[in-house]
């Protein structure tokens, strides 16, 4: 597993913050009939529950509007990525197919209600840290252009900021090409599932994405 950190600087701003990480070397397809079959039965399941219980209140998404908020970002206009998903779900417009890493990764946000990045680890140089974002940082986001990253948490290399959970950038974005991936699952708050959860993304990476050498791990701030 490559080295990720989660910094010191979340716990002095009253917040928790773990990450649910998973690498693996893939086989990324256009598309897999039981990733399908499973990404079709998960809209329906969120579709339904939906509708008897708002999309904000589901606990990962919960705390990660928390968490934004004591860093001084807005969370309704910087949605996380998970509480994007879900109301589009909601809203009946289903999921678009990208490939079967991207599918995967939000077939595990649906069902577990974190935001998920999915990157090629090719692109990341180590070592990788967790950080709030700083005043004029941005970078390139898939499909919205300059993205502005202060106050948010923010993925970082040795190149700089490629991910967040409300958007992530394309320099680090999955290809036809990719053959490595780093898939990272953002708790923040009394995340107590985030073992299973992150167990349920190694699952489905071996299941869907052909993962080989297939690595997890939980981690969290550890005194400076």
């Amino acid at each position: 597993m490559i080295s990720i950190r989660v910094a010191a600087a979340f716990a002095e701003a009253g917040v928790s913050a773990r990450l649910g990480c998973v690498s693996a070397r893939v086989e990324i397809r256009r598309t897999d009939e039981a990733l399908e079959r499973t990404l079709d039965w998960e809209v329906s399941r969120v579709a339904d529950d939906s509708q008897r219980h708002p999309v904000g209140d589901v606990a990962p998404i919960a705390a990660t509007r928390q968490a934004y908020r004591a860093l001084g970002k807005d969370p309704s206009r910087y949605r996380p990525a998970s509480e994007a998903l879900r109301r589009r779900v909601a809203d009946g417009k289903g999921l678009p197919r990208v490939n079967t890493a991207v599918d995967t990764g939000n077939l595990v946000s649906l069902r577990t209600g974190h935001a998920v990045g999915v990157y090629d680890l090719a692109a990341i140089t180590a070592p990788v840290l967790l950080r709030p974002g700083a005043a004029g940082e941005g970078y390139e986001a898939i499909g919205r252009g300059h993205f502005n990253l202060e106050g948010l948490p923010v993925l970082t290399d040795a190149e700089g900021p490629f991910g967040s959970p409300s958007s992530d950038s394309t320099r680090t974005m999955i290809s036809s090409g990719t053959r490595q991936i780093l898939m990272v699952l953002y708790a923040f708050g009394p995340s107590a599932d985030l073992d299973r959860n992150t167990a349920f993304a190694a699952a489905s990476v071996g299941a869907y994405l052909g993962g080989q050498h297939v690595e997890s791990a939980v981690v969290q701030a550890h005194p400076a």
